[in-house]
């Protein structure tokens, strides 16, 4: 019988204990996987001489895998760094308000440095939070097209190569965890980045554009 009492007293205070071990508070790590859904809003400059006139670029969406690690530096305030593979984006010709389809292809990866605020308590089943941080973009692993060398170089022999960039960016994330069951949490965040390209061409010409992505995600995490 005294055994049995004792055990009974474990187990209640092992069910006190646990929660406080699942939230999310000072000191906490979480280790997330996701994937990650980015649509460029693009604000196209012209393409310089020699082209054909009022000659701009669209970039297509692009997914891919995300990983994120955040850090609660106290329960409310959390720092993420927020990666992943990279994402390849198709380039569209656009010639005064047309567009002409592909004229290429373009890779990029955009790790982001968040410092995040999160609302409600620690033990909250959801906890929703906002955060902002820079955006270091890498584009690179560009491809052409004929209908690029067409379009920047009007009657040329010589296939148009596209150069890559790199370019700094801010961004500011709406989100929210919510626990499934133990240390496990399922995470959902949208990003709002501002960042301009410039591309340089094997002509010598250049095109730059306003990108400005909203980016869509959700992961599955693990708190430590």
């Amino acid at each position: 019988m005294k055994k049995h009492a004792i055990a009974a007293t474990l187990a209640a205070a092992a069910s006190l204990v646990a929660p406080a071990a699942q939230a999310q508070t000072a000191g906490t790590m979480l280790l997330q996987l996701g994937w990650n859904r980015i649509t460029p809003h693009v604000k196209s400059g012209d393409l310089s001489a020699p082209a054909l006139p009022d000659s701009k670029i669209d970039i297509g969406s692009a997914s891919s895998a995300i990983m994120t690690a955040t850090y609660m530096w106290t329960d409310n305030f959390s720092m993420e760094f927020f990666g992943g593979l990279p994402y390849k984006h198709d380039i569209d010709g656009v010639i005064q308000g047309q567009n002409i389809g592909k004229i290429g292809s373009i890779h990029q990866i955009s790790p982001t440095l968040i410092f995040q605020y999160r609302l409600l308590g620690t033990d909250a089943p959801v906890r929703p939070y906002i955060g902002a941080g820079p955006t270091y973009a890498i584009f690179y692993g560009t491809e052409g097209s004929a209908a690029l060398t067409a379009m920047t170089n009007p009657g040329g022999s010589t296939p148009t190569t596209i150069g890559g960039d790199k370019s700094f960016g801010g961004s500011v994330q709406l989100g929210a965890t919510a626990k499934i069951t133990g240390n496990w949490f399922v995470d959902a965040s949208v990003l709002k980045t501002w960042i301009t390209a410039s591309t340089p061409l094997s002509t010598g010409q250049t095109i730059s554009a306003h990108l400005d992505p909203i980016s869509v995600n959700v992961s599955v995490g693990y708190r430590f």
